[in-house]
């Protein structure tokens, strides 16, 4: 009973743990880019679009769909890149334990 009760005590601490990550991750802003910069996107942690900044000279000329294409390749990397943020928060709350495939965040 010794051990259910200290495994029960290590899961309770990892879900404490997942919450504060969670909370973490939710004030996290990350940023992607394309065309070298010119458009760039901001997500929270959770994948929400925060901002996006175009640079002026895209405005010019009637170029919509070098501009749609490019808002939605710094979506993507930005996108890419919480991605990763939260594998390498969740790498250091599992202690490097690996999880089974497929496994999400619950957000």
């Amino acid at each position: 009973m010794k051990d259910l009760g200290k495994l029960f005590k290590q899961a309770q601490e990892m879900q404490s743990r997942m919450t504060d990550m969670q909370s973490q991750l939710a004030a996290l802003e990350v940023a992607g880019q394309s065309g070298g910069g010119m458009v760039r996107v901001t997500l929270d942690g959770k994948g929400n679009m925060k901002s996006v900044a175009i640079d002026p000279s895209l405005l010019n000329g009637g170029e919509a769909e070098l501009l749609e294409d490019l808002l939605v390749a710094a979506h993507n990397d930005a996108k890419g890149r919480v991605e990763e943020k939260m594998q390498e928060e969740m790498q250091k709350l599992t202690g490097g334990m690996s999880l089974p495939p497929g496994f999400k965040m619950p957000f």
